[in-house]
C-alpha cells in the first residue's frame, strides 16, 4: 500500500499533474466566497460581495444610487417612444433627451456686455492657453544672434520648450538647403535633376526663414493683443486700385489693378486684370480654388485658419511694344498653418507655403520656334498675422517669397548668375462690412506698388 502510493504520487509528480492544486484552488474561492459575508447593498437588501460586484458598472450593472428618492414625473420618458423609433431609424442627427422646464427649473440668460452680445460665434473646445509676458531682453536677444541661432529669444524669455522647437525647425531648414545644394553641385546641376533637387532646396529655405521670421515673433507679441481668424469672410468681394512699376528694361509704368473673389463653399473663384492704358500691357488672370482640407472661407472662424487648396490658373499677358504675347496655365497646391499650434506666443500668426508648375507658350509675328514652350517650378512661402479681434473689421498681411519670374516684376539676378524670385508684402482688410483696402509692395527684377479700395457684396461678420 505504502508503494503504490508513492509510486502513484511519484508519477503524478513525473508528468507534472497539478493534483493538489486544484483542491487547494477550490478551498480559496469557498474560503473566500464564506468569509465575504453579507453586505447591505443600496436597495436595502442584504448581498454578498461577489453578487456586488457582479451588479456594478465594472460588468455591465448600474452605479446610480437606488436609494435616492425619484423626482416626480420621472417615470414619463422626455421622448415620446414613437418619437425616438422614428429618429433611431432615420439618418438625420437625432435630438438630445432633455428634462421639461418643470423638472430642471428655471433657465437663467447670462447678462450680456453693454454694447456686446452674450457670446461669440465661435466655439472652443479648451481654453486659450495663457499668453506669455512681455520681456524686452529676449527682444534683442532675438535679434543678435538670435537671427543665427533661432530660438534664443525664447530661451531667453524662459521658454524651453518654444526655444527647441525653433532650433529644430532650424536645423531642418538647414539641413534640406544641404540635401539640395551638395547634389546639384555634384551633379553640375543636370537639367535631369535639378528641378527636385531645386523644390527640396527651396523648401529648406523657406523652413530656415520662416523660423527666423517666428524667432523674432515669438519674443514680440506678447507686447500687444493678436489679431484672430475671421469668423466669416464674403461670398464676393471686387477691387479697384491702382499699380505702379517700374522696370529699368521696359516703357510700361501705370497699371489699372482689378479683381474679383467669390466663395462658394469649399470652392473659391478668383480673377485680376492689371491694364496699362499707354503702352497697352495686359496681364490676365483667372482660376479656381478647391480647399481639401480646413474650414471654408465663407465659415472660417469654425476653424484656426489651418488649410490646404489645390489651385489651377489660366494666364494672359500681351506685351504689345515688344511684339509677343504670352500665355499657359498652371497647377500649384498651396497650404496655410495656424502657428498658435506650435506654442501660444505665435497666437494670431501663421504660415504659408505653396509648390506648383507652369506651362507656358509664346505667341509672335513670323516663324515659329521650336523654344517657344516652357515650363517653371513654381514655389512661394510667407509669414502671417491675422488683423482684426473680430467685428467688421477683419484681414491679413504676408510677408512672403515668389519664385515666378514671369510676372509683372520678375526675379532677382543672383552673385552666381542664377535667377530667384522677388520678396514682398501684401495685406488685405475690411474695415466696415462693406469696405476695405488691400495694398502690396513687391522688390525683384523690378519694383512694385499697388492700392486697391474693396467692396464686398453679401455676408455679415
Amino acid at each position: 500500500m505504502e508503494g503504490r502510493s508513492q509510486g502513484s504520487e511519484t508519477t503524478a509528480m513525473g508528468y507534472g499533474r497539478p493534483v493538489w492544486s486544484a483542491r487547494a484552488t477550490f478551498a480559496v474561492v469557498l474560503g473566500l466566497w464564506l468569509a465575504s459575508g453579507a453586505a447591505r447593498a443600496q436597495d436595502g437588501g442584504w448581498r454578498s460581495a461577489f453578487e456586488l460586484l457582479a451588479s456594478g458598472p465594472e460588468l455591465g450593472g448600474s452605479d446610480i444610487p437606488r436609494d435616492v428618492p425619484k423626482r416626480r414625473g420621472s417615470d414619463a420618458s422626455v421622448v415620446p417612444p414613437e418619437v425616438m423609433a422614428r429618429v433611431l431609424t432615420e439618418e438625420a442627427p437625432r435630438p438630445v433627451p432633455t428634462a421639461s422646464a418643470a423638472e430642471s427649473g428655471p433657465v437663467v440668460a447670462p447678462e450680456a456686455p453693454e454694447g456686446g452680445r452674450v457670446s461669440e460665434p465661435r466655439v472652443r473646445l479648451t481654453e486659450d492657453a495663457p499668453r506669455p509676458p512681455f520681456k524686452p531682453l529676449p527682444v534683442a536677444v532675438a535679434v543678435v544672434p538670435g537671427l543665427l541661432l533661432h530660438g534664443l529669444g525664447a530661451w531667453a524669455a524662459g521658454d524651453p520648450v518654444t526655444a527647441r522647437g525653433l532650433f529644430a525647425a532650424e536645423a531642418t531648414g538647414l539641413g534640406l538647403i544641404a540635401a539640395g545644394l551638395v547634389p546639384i553641385a555634384l551633379t553640375g546641376a543636370s537639367r535631369k535633376t535639378i528641378g527636385p533637387l531645386y523644390a527640396v532646396t527651396l523648401t529648406g529655405a523657406g523652413v530656415f526663414s520662416l523660423s527666423m521670421l517666428a524667432n523674432l515673433y515669438a519674443v514680440t507679441s506678447p507686447a500687444f493683443d493678436p489679431g484672430r481668424v475671421p469668423d466669416t469672410l464674403p461670398p464676393l468681394e471686387l477691387d479697384l486700385g491702382y499699380q505702379y512699376v517700374h522696370d529699368a528694361s521696359a516703357d510700361y509704368r501705370n497699371f489699372f489693378a482689378l479683381g474679383a473673389v467669390a466663395r462658394l463653399s469649399k470652392v473659391r473663384l478668383q480673377a485680376s486684370a492689371r491694364l496699362a492704358p499707354e503702352e497697352g500691357n495686359a496681364l490676365i488672370r483667372a482660376g479656381v480654388a478647391y480647399r481639401l482640407w480646413g474650414a471654408p472661407e465663407r465659415t472660417l472662424g469654425l476653424g484656426d485658419g489651418t488649410a490646404l487648396d489645390v489651385e489651377g490658373v489660366a494666364t494672359y499677358h500681351r506685351y504689345p511694344t515688344e511684339g509677343f504675347t504670352l500665355g499657359g496655365g498652371e497647377v500649384s497646391l498651396k497650404g496655410r498653418y495656424a502657428m498658435e499650434r506650435f506654442g501660444p506666443r505665435f497666437a494670431g500668426a501663421f504660415v504659408e507655403g505653396g509648390v506648383g508648375l507652369s506651362a507656358q507658350a509664346y505667341s509672335y509675328p513670323g516663324r515659329v520656334e521650336d523654344d517657344n514652350l516652357y515650363g517653371q517650378l513654381l514655389y512661394t512661402f510667407g509669414y502671417g498675422v491675422w488683423l482684426g479681434r473680430g467685428g467688421p473689421l477683419r484681414g491679413e498681411a504676408v510677408l512672403f517669397y515668389d519664385h515666378r519670374k514671369d510676372g509683372l516684376v520678375g526675379g532677382l539676378r543672383g552673385r552666381g548668375g542664377g535667377m530667384v524670385g522677388s520678396f514682398g508684402l501684401k495685406g488685405r482688410v475690411l474695415l466696415t462690412e462693406r469696405w476695405g483696402v488691400a495694398a502690396e509692395a513687391q522688390a525683384g527684377g523690378a519694383l512694385m506698388g499697388r492700392l486697391s479700395l474693396v467692396y464686398a457684396v453679401g455676408g455679415d461678420t
